[in-house]
């Protein structure tokens, strides 16, 4: 156990002393997305703008969904969709990184663990547009900013967090079975409509509500709904913040531990 604990140190250490070059590629990595584009990274906005219109015009207009906790419709869904676009996004294209820069992967002295938090960044560039384009929403919905909405950087770093232990699983797993991309895009599918994104877990019994509430992003979507409509600090929703950090920490440990472990193989498979 402690020589795990160490090598898990050690994958930390490696990751803090390559942080510039993170953010470096992470930077060439949003712009290269969408080079030879007329619109460039343009797309990386509109197609989640148009996404939110889309699910607002089907259930508000179409189906004449009422205000949910008084609040109007398409602002509760905002606060769902936005941490959802962010998390299926960054690690679809994490899952994929190591394939992506198979050609630094195969360098001798390049610290690969870092090529997955490349894609969270670059997927981290687009959350912080629609982190403001909540605020813009709800200033033009006549909602004042609130001291609550300081959490968005506290749920968003627990995002991110989980994300890397995600990530690191997959990554490294998908080098050896390309179908792990396959598996993630299902996964994720299942998981948009299980996340009560555009339905809300009230409505839901008790006994089936915990259920859902074992799924880590509920943490996340409700916690930024209680960051711009609830008003409820996360230290309040101690059972749900103690575990959704138990769940994180296993497997962003078990994701560093993974990692590491198959590290000197991807060179040969790849």
């Amino acid at each position: 156990m402690l020589n795990k604990l160490k090598e898990f140190i050690c994958f930390l250490k490696d990751i803090l002393l390559s942080r510039r070059l993170i953010f470096e590629l992470s930077k060439n990595d949003f712009k290269v997305k969408y080079a030879g584009s007329y619109l460039g990274i343009i797309w990386a906005f509109v197609q989640p703008i148009i996404t939110i219109l889309v699910f607002w015009f089907v259930f508000q207009v179409g189906f004449k969904s009422a205000p949910v906790q008084d609040f109007p419709f398409i602002l509760w869904l905002i606060c769902g969709m936005v941490p959802w676009f962010f998390f299926s996004e960054a690690l679809n294209n994490a899952t994929g990184s190591l394939i992506a820069y198979s050609y630094l992967v195969k360098k001798v002295v390049f610290r690969v663990s870092i090529l997955p938090i490349v894609k969270i960044i670059s997927s981290l560039f687009v959350h912080i547009f629609f982190i403001v384009f909540i605020f813009i929403m709800f200033f033009l919905y006549g909602y004042e900013p609130s001291i609550y909405n300081i959490q968005v950087v506290y749920y968003s770093f627990a995002m991110t967090v989980l994300l890397l232990g995600l990530s690191w699983i997959t990554s490294s797993i998908i080098v050896f079975l390309k179908d792990t991309s396959e598996i993630v895009a299902i996964i994720l599918q299942f998981g948009f409509w299980l996340t009560p994104i555009f339905w809300s877990y009230k409505t839901l019994p008790i006994k089936y509500a915990k259920i859902f509430k074992l799924n880590p992003m509920y943490y996340i979507v409700e916690g930024y709904r209680d960051t711009f409509i609830n008003h409820v600090w996360f230290w309040e929703r101690y059972n749900q913040t103690f575990y959704f950090w138990v769940v994180t920490f296993i497997l962003f440990m078990c994701g560093a531990l993974l990692f590491r472990k198959l590290r000197p193989h991807f060179s040969d498979v790849l």
